[in-house]
């Protein structure tokens, strides 16, 4: 057995007194010396009176959660190596939790043996820190690795909830069309009842086929292909984008609008998946920046040669001395727990893949413009607006 001494100590935090409890006995049992808490504020106490080498942090807690703490440990303890539980899917807060400097992250049930291989991994780290360049450079290159690894898992999480998602609403339209010809056959019912009857199935497949839609659209993002450039129309994908963040402007009271240019035939050359990935970032962003009762807008412009997607709002604007650092990755002006500095950073490198450019105007306090400019395609002549 290793001596005691050389073992990592351990803070284990989460709201939940059964999990905490048992989860901390099972380490101890495995030798490491373990102590728990069951808030921020209780987790930031134990660790101004007791040596800790590892916490292990819970991402959702009532009051202070567990980015909020990661941070507060981060600035008061920067050599404490902290590993994050979350019971969900999370990805932003494990991005979040990255930008603060997290060691890795676990999802819920976690295995004592995985747990326990991560704490001795942190600690490792712990012991080996120093400001060496390439080990500064290593350690962000694995934390990197470890969100690529997440998005791949969320991705094959999100193709099988749409496929799940599909099956229901098969049986659904089977149903409905069973029950319309059935009522188109029989005379039993009286034809007001039978026209509120056709009025009702009418919503059923409204409903359905916009589902579809949906689940489909989830697949595609889910899928996540290499980059395949052809031929579309900018509108038809506009469109979509303005669908699938239609939900999140209306309950946020939020006027999202497409330009009339947009509702025009406008082919462009691209990859949709990507460029779609780009606009659904643009368009929340957008939306989340207005208040109540503000606006969005989608424009499409066609120029000599390309085509620029203009995503305008009529929120705060950024700052002068912002706006040079908004693509720089892990930069953010968003509140603490409300963004990752991801979003802008990726969709600036995917647009200049396609070798296309995006660019950002502002007025502080009249609101903001994100262009993404693509490239025509020279093979196809260009239909008047």
């Amino acid at each position: 057995m290793t001596p005691e001494s050389t073992l990592p100590r351990v803070l284990l935090v989460d709201d939940e007194l059964d999990f905490v409890s048992n989860l901390g006995q099972r380490l101890r049992i495995r030798g490491l010396p373990t102590l728990t808490a069951t808030s921020g504020p209780e987790a930031l106490a134990s660790l101004g009176s007791e040596e800790v080498d590892v916490v292990v942090l819970d991402v959702r807690m009532p009051g202070m959660d567990g980015i909020q703490t990661l941070r507060k440990i981060k600035e008061a303890y920067p050599h404490i190596e902290v590993v994050m539980l979350t019971g969900h899917a999370d990805l932003e807060s494990s991005l979040e939790g990255m930008r603060f400097g997290f060691f890795d992250y676990l999802t819920k049930p976690v295995q004592i043996d995985t747990l326990v291989t991560k704490i001795n991994d942190a600690y490792q780290r712990r012991l080996g820190n120093t400001s060496n360049t390439a080990d500064t450079f290593s350690g962000m290159l694995k934390q990197h690795m470890i969100v690529a690894d997440r998005l791949a898992s969320l991705g094959e999480l999100a193709a099988s909830i749409a496929h799940e998602i599909n099956n229901p609403l098969a049986i659904i339209a089977e149903s409905t069309g069973w029950l319309k010809t059935r009522i188109s056959r029989g005379n039993e019912l009286p034809e007001h009842l039978e026209s509120d009857f056709n009025l009702a199935f009418g919503k059923i497949e409204s409903a359905v086929e916009r589902a579809r839609r949906i689940s489909h659209n989830f697949l595609r993002f889910a899928r996540n292909p290499d980059a395949v450039v052809r031929e579309f129309d900018l509108s038809d994908l506009v469109a979509e984008v303005a669908e699938l963040t239609g939900n999140i402007a209306a309950g946020r009271d939020v006027t999202l609008d497409i330009s009339a240019a947009a509702n025009s035939s406008l082919l462009a050359s691209s990859d949709p998946f990507r460029l779609r990935q780009v606009l659904l970032n643009l368009v929340t962003n957008a939306v989340q920046a207005v208040a109540p009762g503000g606006s969005v807008s989608i424009q499409l412009h066609r120029r000599e040669k390309e085509i620029e997607i203009a995503v305008i709002d009529n929120g705060p604007g950024i700052p002068e001395e912002d706006l040079e650092r908004i693509f720089e990755p892990f930069f953010t002006t968003k509140p603490d727990g409300q963004g990752t500095g991801l979003g802008l950073a990726v969709s600036r490198g995917v647009v200049e893949s396609l070798g296309g450019r995006i660019e950002v105007d502002s007025c502080p306090g009249r609101g903001c413009t994100f262009r993404v400019a693509i490239p025509q395609p020279v093979s196809v002549a260009p239909p008047s607006l």
